[in-house]
């Protein structure tokens, strides 16, 4: 198994992609400590489908917003498994408004989660994978941050800065054998998808030359190729999981 022996945190793991990658790690032989921040039942339900697996996991509730809760969280992860060796900065939020209407609260709340989260939970991470000479972490970015979006211009500009943070600390960390990257994936069918109207669908897959909608473990068997050693010498990179969407 590919990631036998190793830990993964995954933030925001309790769903869509999130859950998805817990999974996928979980069944590459990861540990796998389930970052959530209110919805239980969902955690416990990812929790539960990996432990039926034969895999193990672990559940850690925090806002990663918070600093002092990232910092207790990661400790709950190293008391119970001894180290972090993949960290995957998934957790995020929409606030959808345009842009003369968009209230200040439900901007700061998307960059607070979606990119101040990232730096949180990379510095607190990165101390420890720093000691022990080796890590991957992995952000999770969009193609909102590389094209834009009517209706996003907070999820857009904290996905935007997630790209920039991934490639400065890609360049701060490479020497203690640390790689940073990113996967900026198009439009995945998940619960964020699932309520779009049928003509914003339709729209939507006109622009993917796939002519489809990809589904949460394509973006997971990107992140498992980011999380091994088979990607050992890229860092600093963003990978686009789009159908071709951004090219």
């Amino acid at each position: 198994m590919l990631l036998d022996g190793k830990v993964a945190l995954v933030t925001g793991g309790s769903r869509g992609i999130g859950r998805a990658i817990a999974e996928l790690f979980a069944a590459q032989g990861a540990k796998v400590a389930i970052n959530y921040a209110g919805n239980v039942k969902a955690a416990e339900e990812t929790k539960a489908a990996i432990e039926a697996a034969g895999g193990e996991a672990l559940l850690v509730q925090a806002n990663v917003a918070d600093a002092d809760a990232v910092e207790k969280m990661v400790q709950t992860v190293t008391d119970a498994f001894g180290t972090i060796d993949i960290l995957v900065n998934n957790a995020g939020i929409t606030r959808d408004g345009l842009l003369m209407r968009m209230k200040e609260d439900d901007f700061d709340a998307v960059i607070n989660t979606n990119l101040k989260g990232v730096f949180h939970c990379t510095k607190t991470v990165a101390k420890l994978m720093m000691k022990k000479r080796s890590g991957h972490i992995i952000n999770m970015a969009s193609v909102v941050g590389l094209i834009g979006n009517a209706g996003q211009t907070n999820y857009a500009a904290a996905k935007a800065g997630v790209i920039g943070f991934t490639k400065s600390a890609a360049k701060e960390l490479a020497a203690r054998g640390i790689t940073v990257n990113a996967i900026a994936p198009g439009f995945i069918e998940t619960d964020m998808t699932a309520s779009l109207p049928d003509k914003v669908r339709e729209a939507t897959l006109a622009g993917i030359p796939m002519k489809k909608l990809g589904k949460p473990e394509q973006v997971a068997t990107a992140a498992l190729f980011l999380a091994t050693d088979c990607s050992s010498y890229i860092t600093g990179q963003v990978i686009h999981v789009d159908g071709g969407m951004v090219m």
